[in-house]
């Protein structure tokens, strides 16, 4: 076996430290640089969304987290123009504020709303509603927001994603946990709250954690792989975690990622 070579040599203390005290909002992943690393999918949803906003006049992202994904696609519209009107929600105070400074510019408002609340749109406000990871999808109210011939174009995360890591901490999932999220689950919910299903792909992709300072910073910011994570509470197993990618290299995990588009029939 190749020696590894740890490429942050730190204590076992001072990388729990530093996963420990960086800022968690928005969806920033540009920290994981060099520490941890996941392919994409192939689609390449921000661009596809984009393309999308050229032909919508009224535009609502659920749950745009720090608003980055909805800002990159808005800068790469290039035909027609803008649409007339864009609308974001999200839920979390810290990335209320964050996406609120980055998307104001652009002339996007960002509502308060909690992901479980109604949304808080008159009955086909818009032609276009757009998500990237949405904690899930609940699709009377995506349906009700959307005008007849309007689109849910979305990626969402699919089942037993990075599931490597939560089974680390938590230990084997049921069928029924590991099975949450499946695509031909969310295509019947869709379809029963009216919508036509226009595409719906998946794809499983290969994730490296090469320092356990990147996997204490992943398990803050995606708070729902391991629910109530601290480093306190799982100390242990990340010492154990931290021994084996000294010894072995990259923990490797994979993600799971589905894009979704359904339309109302018009």
């Amino acid at each position: 076996m190749a020696e590894h070579r740890d490429p942050h040599p730190a204590t076992f203390e001072g990388l729990l430290a530093e996963g420990a005290s960086v800022p968690t909002e928005g969806w920033d992943f540009s920290w994981f640089e060099g520490r941890a690393t996941e392919a994409r999918p192939s689609w390449g949803y921000a661009v596809s969304m984009s393309e999308r906003l050229g032909r919508a006049s009224a535009v609502l992202d659920v749950q745009t987290g720090g608003g980055e994904v909805l800002d990159f696609a808005l800068a790469r519209v290039a035909a027609p123009k803008p649409p007339l009107l864009t609308v974001a929600t999200e839920g979390w105070p810290p990335n209320v504020a964050k996406a609120t400074a980055l998307l104001r510019p652009r002339g996007v408002a960002v509502v308060v709303a909690a992901e479980d609340d109604p949304l808080p749109f008159a009955d086909g406000a818009f032609d276009l509603v757009v998500s990237r990871h949405p904690v899930r999808p609940h699709w009377d109210e995506i349906t009700r927001v959307l005008r007849p011939g309007g689109t849910y174009f979305a990626q969402h995360v699919g089942p037993s994603s990075v599931f490597e890591l939560v089974e680390w901490f938590l230990g084997p999932q049921p069928d029924g946990v590991r099975s949450a999220r499946h695509p031909d689950r969310e295509r019947a919910d869709a379809e029963a709250a009216g919508l036509d299903i226009v595409d719906v792909r998946a794809e499983r992709l290969r994730m490296e954690f090469h320092d356990i300072g990147a996997v204490v910073h992943f398990l803050r910011k995606v708070v729902w792989m391991v629910p109530g994570f601290t480093v306190e509470a799982c100390e242990q197993r990340l010492r154990e975690l931290h021994e084996r990618i000294r010894a072995e290299g990259p923990f490797v995990a994979h993600s799971t990622r589905h894009l979704f588009e359904a339309r109302k029939p018009g």
